[in-house]
């Protein structure tokens, strides 16, 4: 980037045009500092690794064959769009290869020549995203093709189908997949450092993608030194993965709100209504809290919506780090979030909003050099004691949440239950005797 003044040029709704033209300004400075970071690190590797490369048209031909496929898999999987967000593709079918294959340089090429086409063809992020994802990727590769090299002499041998060359190969992709992963947390961390490492890890199915990629990269890469024309073959099941894979991913994305990563108010809807189900039928308890954050349009007001969401993002992240993994939360719209507590009482309920509320009122989010604090106001229900269907429960909550609102703020309330009318015991009629 060209701009190095900090001053700001304007503001609107509390937030610097700078950063608004530049958003990687408006980033954390650890952030900051460590995708440049990267960034240089990867533009350092292909000056040295371009100068002391031989070129060779065979190595030539195999690159431009691989990001051909490359591109054909973009082109095929377009249409479907993308989620926003993080998303995840088989495109390591590609990068792979080339790093077994060809000398270091090009696994630092790779990854450019395929997020330009990502950038102009499926869809344009913000640019500092696709450069860090370029760069963390370049490096991954070039370091599992360094270490490839170092050990297989002749990558070409693979075609031979020879026992070390391929444990060698496959211990190189898992290199490549461990260095990618750990770059890019690293960077999802720094972003946010509320965020747990496991969130910004591996999950179970993270982890088997990451075995799909592993095993395509590797097959892809035996059958371009057997014959560079099966890339022909290899080609439309590759496609189909990836096809399969983003459908998967949109389907999902359908399901969460776009700003927090929660179910979207659809959705809850849906899985809580499946949950009362099952506890009216179990006898099992049920809570439900509606939680509101204090004042939030104090904080779009003086700091803008982009502070707004952060807001937001970080209130998800509490309460996603807060509960359990089978309770239900989601965000219900605007500063509104709702979470179902499968099996607690009104004192776990009670106890469980009460964390809620002390964590995030601890948080902090960054603005200006200012850090913002943030209360909530939270109403809970108990199912069979405030309703018997999700209506009763969150016309209960919210009531409460009324009630919270009118005694200050920053507070959990239940609503009060009137006690059943209490019946005298019968007298037995005097003996007439």
């Amino acid at each position: 980037m060209a701009a190095t003044s900090h001053a700001s040029i304007g503001t609107r709704d509390g937030v610097s045009t700078l950063a608004g033209r530049w958003p990687l300004l408006g980033q954390r400075r650890a952030l900051v500092v460590y995708l440049c970071a990267i960034v240089a690190l990867d533009l350092v590797a292909i000056m040295l690794f371009a100068a002391s490369t031989v070129f060779q048209w065979r190595d030539l031909l195999t690159f431009t064959a691989l990001m051909g496929c490359g591109a054909v898999c973009i082109e095929a999987t377009r249409r479907l769009g993308v989620p926003a967000g993080v998303s995840r593709d088989l495109l390591s079918a590609w990068w792979l290869p080339v790093a077994l294959l060809l000398p270091p340089v090009y696994a630092l090429f790779a990854p450019i020549v395929l997020q330009i086409l990502l950038q102009v063809r499926v869809r344009a992020t913000v640019l500092y995203r696709r450069v860090f994802s370029a760069a963390a990727i370049g490096l991954a590769g070039c370091t599992a093709s360094v270490v490839f090299h170092r050990f297989v002499e002749d990558p070409w041998v693979l075609s031979r189908g020879s026992g070390s060359p391929i444990i060698f190969a496959v211990l190189a992709a898992v290199l490549f997949s461990l260095l990618n992963i750990a770059l890019i947390a690293f960077a999802a961390h720094t972003a946010d450092p509320d965020t747990t490492w496991r969130e910004v890890l591996w999950d179970r199915e993270s982890v088997l993608l990451d075995i799909v990629e592993l095993c395509l990269g590797v097959t892809v890469s035996i059958a371009c030194g057997l014959n560079l024309a099966l890339l022909v073959l290899a080609l439309p099941p590759v496609v189909l993965l990836q096809r399969s894979l983003l459908h998967a991913q949109l389907q999902a994305a359908a399901r969460t709100d776009a700003k927090t990563g929660l179910l979207n108010a659809a959705a809850w809807q849906r899985e809580a209504d499946t949950e009362i189900v099952r506890a009216r039928r179990t006898g099992d308890t049920l809570a439900l809290l509606i939680i509101d954050i204090d004042h939030f349009k104090r904080v779009n007001d003086a700091h803008g919506h982009l502070v707004g969401d952060q807001v937001l993002v970080g209130v998800a992240a509490t309460l996603r780090s807060q509960l359990r993994d089978y309770d239900l939360v989601g965000r219900f719209g605007g500063e509104e979030f709702v979470v179902l507590l499968p099996g607690a009482d009104v004192h776990e309920a009670r106890q469980v909003a009460e964390r809620l509320r002390t964590h995030i009122g601890h948080m902090t989010i960054p603005a200006d050099d200012t850090p913002i604090r943030i209360t909530i106001s939270t109403g809970v229900a108990l199912m069979s004691v405030h309703g018997d269907d999700l209506i009763d429960l969150l016309a209960a909550a919210d009531l409460a949440l009324y009630r919270a609102k009118e005694l200050g703020r920053d507070r959990v309330c239940i609503p009060a239950v009137q006690p059943p009318p209490r019946t005298l015991p019968k007298t037995p009629p005097p003996d007439p005797s």
